[in-house]
């Protein structure tokens, strides 16, 4: 009754409050160009709140007007796939999985499913405040399949559990409570049941059950699509652009509700960025999708939170809309097209497509390594912090572990700064050194002579006891010129006895 009554809601307001909404934003997006006001930034974000909310009210009352067909397919690999777009939480929540007989395969529509067990997996995160477990099982016998998802977060009062899938009930603060009303939706629609187990601070299980003999439709997607006689292609998917980005957006579930935090990030349009790469492709222009490719996979690489499989999934269901949109389109122009002709475009299509996506993940690597390598000269420059005392005089403290790597870099900072710096004095200090292995020992006493090679005098201070062993023990003597103090303040104290009367012996 309470699904019945959303559906017979929405079917209702539909065309009366959505169409004008879109009407109003127009205006003020008009408006807005003759003169600009930020009163009308906020009006048009509350009516693009509005105008989601009510898609949202109208998915959840009749998922079906998707038109994806039935398939088969097996709930443990969507749910691995969906676990790997909450990579950034895996350092927070563990995640526990018993999945028994996974080659098992449902019927259903696998686009609608996958949304709902995201939106399930989404609650379940965010349930879960700091550190916390994630756990699913996955099971099934000769009729049914059992999935169940555990959470350890804080969990919902016994009074509300019965308002769950309620429209626009929500335990969070900043929620809709569309999330749940559709997995409620979608679970019933595929002849499923869903139950919710919960105690306060303890957390929250939903267990869902599905059965395996649902009918497959195994038809191709037939659109109600816009067609003028004689068009071509680039012009029939421009009079249709609505209808294929509201497509990528079905196709693509896990995505639509992180759209807009992806543009917020990364200052990445999806939507905007598959027309125009669909466009680029048709017009053959390839010199400009491998620099659009390139430009992509920058964006990427240079924002960490944007997850990598979020694109890869994205791009795949450009391709599956794509090719609907090419099929909708030679069935309404009655073109009659020959099995050699079908494979060239197929050729043609898929080569390009997969042009953009290789291009994409060079850049991104590329720009990813030398991100990389930029952290690690980073790293290695503070790791040889040589401070000046005065013009000539310079202090280079060692501190933690010194390794082969780390000697290596200390050699090549060091002779550069002494001979760009003019430096005659450098206090190597010792104290801070946690380990050094024989290798590394034999190493450091080796750049000190480089250090008196370019005329530059080393003092040694804070030899730590078990490395002074271990240079006993490796037979290691110092030249004259280099020396050793105890302390670095004992250093410090002598050398500016020393610089105290050079200058009053220079001024006399």
């Amino acid at each position: 009754m309470r699904l019945a009554s959303v559906g017979q809601i929405a079917a209702g307001i539909a065309h009366e409050v959505r169409n004008p909404l879109t009407a109003v934003k127009g205006f003020l997006q008009l408006l807005q160009e003759q003169a600009p006001h930020n009163y009308i930034d906020i009006a048009q974000q509350e009516l693009d709140n509005a105008i989601s909310t009510l898609q949202n009210l109208l998915n959840v009352s009749k998922p079906d007007a998707e038109d994806e067909p039935v398939t088969r397919f097996s709930l443990c690999a969507e749910l691995e796939s969906l676990l790997s777009l909450f990579q950034d939480q895996i350092y927070r929540v563990t995640i526990e999985k018993s999945f028994e007989q996974p080659e098992v395969e449902i019927s259903g529509r696998k686009n609608q499913l996958k949304r709902a067990f995201f939106n399930i997996l989404k609650n379940s995160f965010e349930a879960i405040p700091g550190k916390g477990t994630i756990r699913i099982s996955h099971s099934c016998d000769n009729n049914m399949v059992y999935v169940s998802i555990s959470d350890s977060g804080v969990g919902i009062p016994r009074e509300k559990l019965m308002l769950l899938g309620t429209p626009f009930f929500t335990t969070k603060s900043e929620g809709t409570g569309m999330g749940l009303t559709y997995v409620y939706s979608t679970v019933y629609q595929h002849g499923g049941s869903i139950r919710v187990e919960s105690e306060e601070g303890q957390g929250t299980t939903f267990l869902l059950e599905f059965p395996l003999n649902v009918p497959v439709d195994k038809g191709v997607v037939v659109m109600d699509l816009q067609y003028e006689q004689g068009i071509q292609l680039k012009d029939f998917l421009n009079i249709n652009k609505d209808e294929f980005e509201q497509r990528l957006l079905n196709e693509a579930v896990n995505i639509r509700d992180i759209i807009q935090e992806i543009k917020t990030i990364g200052n990445i349009d999806l939507l905007s960025n598959a027309q125009k790469l669909v466009h680029l492709m048709i017009d053959h222009k390839d010199l400009e999708i491998v620099n659009f490719a390139q430009q992509e996979g920058q964006l990427w690489a240079r924002h960490s939170s944007l997850n990598l499989a979020v694109k890869l999934e994205w791009f795949q269901a450009i391709r599956r809309v794509l090719w609907d949109f090419i099929y909708n389109y030679e069935r309404l122009s009655k073109q009659q097209i020959t099995r050699e002709q079908f494979f060239a475009l197929e050729r043609q299509i898929n080569t390009t497509l997969d042009i953009f996506l290789r291009h994409f993940f060079m850049s991104y690597t590329r720009f990813k390594d030398e991100l990389i390598q930029s952290h690690k000269e980073l790293i290695d420059d503070l790791s040889v912090p040589i401070i000046p005392l005065s013009a000539s005089v310079s202090i280079l403290p060692l501190l933690g572990t010194v390794d082969t790597h780390r000697a290596k870099v200390i050699q090549e900072k060091a002779l550069h700064q002494i001979g760009a710096s003019k430096i005659r004095t450098l206090l190597i200090d010792m104290s801070g050194v946690a380990f050094l292995d024989t290798m590394v020992v034999k190493h450091l006493f080796k750049i000190m002579d480089g250090v008196s090679y370019m005329g530059c005098k080393a003092i040694v201070t804070g030899i730590r006891p078990e490395i002074a062993s271990t240079i006993v023990d490796l037979g290691i003597s110092f030249s004259d010129k280099v020396e050793t103090k105890g302390t670095l303040q004992q250093a410090l104290e002598e050398l500016g006895l020393q610089i105290l009367d050079s200058e009053t012996r220079g001024i006399s």
